[in-house]
């Protein structure tokens, strides 16, 4: 039997310790770095997941020098970290630290990374392993590609690894992303190549396939002869804030559709996969992604807005058009639903619906398995009025767990039925904290564990799934529909849903 790579091979009971091993990091200024990727490689040695001589390396156009380095790490740390700060880790940690100023095109500057790299392996014991993570623009990943390959620092030596992650978005269009892979795969090899989503590290995700194959209940009724559609969310209550430089020209769909919730899908849809190896559980994410195909009245079954300005949480916020950074005729969507099919046996005439927005009623993902309505009630219709459909809601973000929402009898002496909800809460059932996504995907890279990141082929087929919905809205005289901020989304996502005879759900 193959291992199961969501736990330790030899006892499930201990954790997975990374190897001696040491992180670059480009673009170690920026917000991701600093919120994210800095107090999660913290968190990890806290947990005693990382090797006692970890080198962690920050690569950005700053004049710092590797003590002006470990202050900002350490700052990031004590603000943003999951655990608490124990100054006996953070001084192991900071002991591997290093830094090298420099621009992406400077050889200069990449030779001395090379040096850093050389100097960490005889004086902190990395063995020549390196993975190097580009929290980059999209449009710097070839150049620093190249760089990595022209100063050796892309070669590894015996059993020693080279590894190169890289965030969404993984391209602008199919065009770009195949033009992408090829200069991201001419330097690493494939089985090298870490694509970043971070979605995919949560562990309510995950929970989605323990929920599914290790349980009976659930899978008898998992497909169309039950399920009467699907309905995956990912809102967001905050506007693009400074992010109009990267947004603008991108949007909600290329953003969020794209990447997070086609794979979301891909999970929710696939076939129980013969093992959790990672290509097992590739081959059946792309077999429903090959499934899908598109609405024949893109038009009637895609919806776009922009949020308006107005009130939100009892502040005035601005609408798009009015955020710095947008041109007034910006035409870029931020919200995007769309209603996509999967013809397989399991799911044929089972819509799912994706959406994704800011500015909307709440944070919050999830994804919603409605149940069609029993065939007959032996109730008569005024006891029954306020029923709705049977639904499994799988909440990845926040308050992450599980709700089943079915129809129970209202006390008293009339049998009235209405909709009551069964609630399992991660926090509740579990006594510890779930770790961060970024937590599980950096040790995976370091493990060389890829189960949870999408592969080049996952990554071109949703492509071809989102291009044609975009280059219909982009040829379309029709501009995206506005909302009030803090509702959810614009009246042509209703309108949409109407068509079908639905509704959205209020999370």
């Amino acid at each position: 039997m193959s291992p199961n790579p969501l736990r330790n091979d030899e006892d499930r009971r201990l954790p997975r310790i990374a190897g001696p091993a040491g992180l670059v990091i480009f673009g170690v200024t920026g917000d991701l770095a600093r919120k994210k990727l800095l107090p999660a490689v913290y968190d990890l040695a806290n947990r005693g997941l990382l090797p006692p001589g970890f080198g962690l390396t920050g690569f950005a156009r700053r004049d710092w020098n590797a003590d002006h380095f470990a202050q900002v790490t350490k700052e990031a740390v004590q603000q943003h970290a999951r655990t608490p700060f124990r100054e006996r880790v953070w001084r192991q940690l900071e002991q591997g630290i290093r830094f090298v100023p420099g621009e992406f095109d400077d050889d200069d500057a990449f030779d001395r990374l090379a040096a850093t790299v050389r100097e960490l392996d005889a004086e902190r014991g990395t063995a020549g392993n390196h993975a190097f993570y580009l929290s980059v623009p999209p449009s710097a990943f070839p150049l620093v590609c190249r760089q990595l390959a022209r100063s050796g620092l892309s070669e590894s030596e015996g059993d020693a690894w080279r590894r190169v992650v890289i965030e969404k978005p993984f391209g602008h269009d199919l065009a770009s992303a195949l033009e992408l892979q090829s200069v991201v795969e001419s330097v690493f090899p494939g089985d090298s190549v870490f694509r970043i989503d971070h979605y995919l590290g949560k562990e309510t995700v995950q929970n989605l396939l323990a929920l599914r194959f290790a349980n009976q209940m659930f899978e008898p009724i998992w497909n169309a002869n039950y399920v009467d559609h699907v309905q995956i969310t990912m809102a967001e209550d905050i506007g693009i804030g400074s992010r109009a430089g990267y947004y603008d020209g991108v949007g909600s769909a290329r953003d969020v559709i794209q990447n997070h919730l086609l794979q979301l899908l891909a999970l929710t849809a696939m076939e129980e996969p013969v093992s959790f190896d990672p290509k097992a559980l590739r081959a059946e994410k792309e077999k429903v992604l090959s499934a899908i195909t598109l609405p024949e009245d893109i038009a009637a079954h895609t919806a776009r807005g922009q949020y308006a300005s107005g009130w939100q949480g009892g502040e005035k916020v601005k609408g798009f058009h009015e955020e710095n950074g947008i041109p007034a005729d910006s035409i870029t969507d931020t919200f995007a639903a769309i209603r996509l099919d999967v013809n397989t046996r399991r799911w044929a005439g089972v819509p799912f619906y994706l959406r994704t927005g800011k500015r909307l009623g709440r944070r919050v993902t999830e994804i919603a398995i409605v149940f069609k309505r029993a065939p007959h009630l032996p109730f008569p219709l005024p006891d029954t009025v306020e029923l709705g459909e049977n639904a499994l809601v799988i909440r990845v973000q926040p308050d992450e767990g599980v709700t089943l929402r079915f129809g129970a009898k209202v006390p008293g002496t009339v049998m009235e039925v209405r909709d009551v909800t069964m609630d399992f809460g991660y926090g509740h059932a579990f006594t510890e904290n779930s770790p961060e996504a970024y937590e599980r995907l950096i040790l995976d890279v370091l493990l060389g564990d890829p189960p949870l990141f999408p592969h080049s082929k996952e990554v071109e087929l949703s492509w071809r799934v989102l291009d044609p919905i975009l280059q219909h809205w982009e040829s379309s005289s029709v501009l995206p529909d506005a909302y009030r901020p803090g509702t959810w989304g614009p009246p042509s996502a209703d309108e949409m849903m109407a068509r079908d005879g639905r509704a959205w759900r209020r999370p």
